[in-house]
């Protein structure tokens, strides 16, 4: 009976340690994945701004800069057309001084967009144009762009860059909480003539509601780009991927084989190099099978 209850007690320490790592991957883990796929978007958008001669709002990305940034946007010379990029493409640069976001907006918010950060709701207006346009966030992961946004106040000033020039938005509506079916906050607002919508879950680790942001443009809009006339979804990307099932159950059991070896032999061979040597490879196994499960589960923005 005491080696049953011991072994009992091994197992669930075990699985409670690796079930605190796998909450550890989602808080922290997934960030390196943004945080390298927004070091390339980065580049790329800086290219794309310089062959179409706009002017660029701060260097390298260093969110310490937002507060010098001057919003103009230029309507007398001519204004480039604006691009429809494909999904997971950069679109734009969203700063918020008040909470230290200086990001690359990609096009789209499917789960794989926005991994790599903000997406833009693709049937909504670009940033600068008229009409409502409209960008989502992770809270909780993936580098959590939109952890924040609760602290955002009214009369707070949001900055968007796109190939089109640089634009102002003065917050009016903050900390606004919607149903994930509620898409009433995507329509056009009667009242203003170019609003930019900020969607993010709620409350934090859930995504049982969503927190709504919404700021008017300070400048003239520009017109808006011809848009997809499909009704956009609050909870897309939300859903987790039935592809990712077979690899994630194919990860599972090499990282359970792995761990499993490297358990017997400390076991027979109890010394510190065999539990050295054994860890490196369990954590590489631990960590793709990590991957791949949080593709699975159901996200949490």
């Amino acid at each position: 009976m005491r080696r049953v209850i011991g072994a009992l007690g091994r197992s669930f320490i075990t699985v409670g340690i690796l079930i605190l790592l796998f909450v550890a991957y989602q808080l922290w883990g997934t960030g390196l994945y943004t945080s390298r796929e927004q070091d390339r978007l980065r580049t790329d958008f800086q290219n794309e701004v310089a062959n179409r001669g706009t002017t660029p709002t701060s260097t390298g990305g260093s969110t310490t800069s937002t507060t010098a940034v001057a919003p103009t946007t230029t309507t007398t010379a001519p204004v480039p057309l604006a691009p429809r990029p494909n999904e997971g493409d950069a679109l734009a640069q969203i700063i918020i001084p008040r909470i230290g976001v200086d990001k690359i907006v990609v096009q789209g918010t499917s789960r794989e967009d926005l991994r790599k950060g903000p997406g833009h709701y693709p049937d909504t207006p670009f940033p600068g144009q008229q009409g409502n346009a409209a960008i989502a966030g992770h809270r909780t992961t993936y580098g959590a762009p939109f952890g924040n946004l609760d602290q955002l106040e009214v009369g707070d000033r949001i900055i968007v860059r796109t190939v089109q020039g640089t634009f102002s938005y003065k917050v009016y509506d903050a900390n606004h909480v919607v149903d994930p079916t509620d898409v009433s906050v995507l329509d056009v607002d009667p009242n203003r003539a170019a609003v930019l919508t900020l969607t993010t879950c709620n409350p934090k680790y859930s995504a049982r509601q969503r927190l709504v942001v919404r700021a008017q443009l300070e400048e003239t809009p520009l017109p808006a780009s011809r848009v997809a006339h499909h009704a956009p979804k609050l909870e897309e990307g939300l859903s987790g991927e039935a592809s990712s099932k077979v690899p994630t159950l194919i990860a599972g059991i090499i990282a359970a084989i792995v761990g499993g070896l490297w358990w017997l032999v400390y076991h027979r061979h109890p010394r510190w190099t065999n539990w050295l040597i054994g860890v490196i490879p369990f954590a590489v196994a631990l960590f793709f099978f990590y991957a791949f499960l949080e593709r699975v589960l159901p996200s949490n923005y």
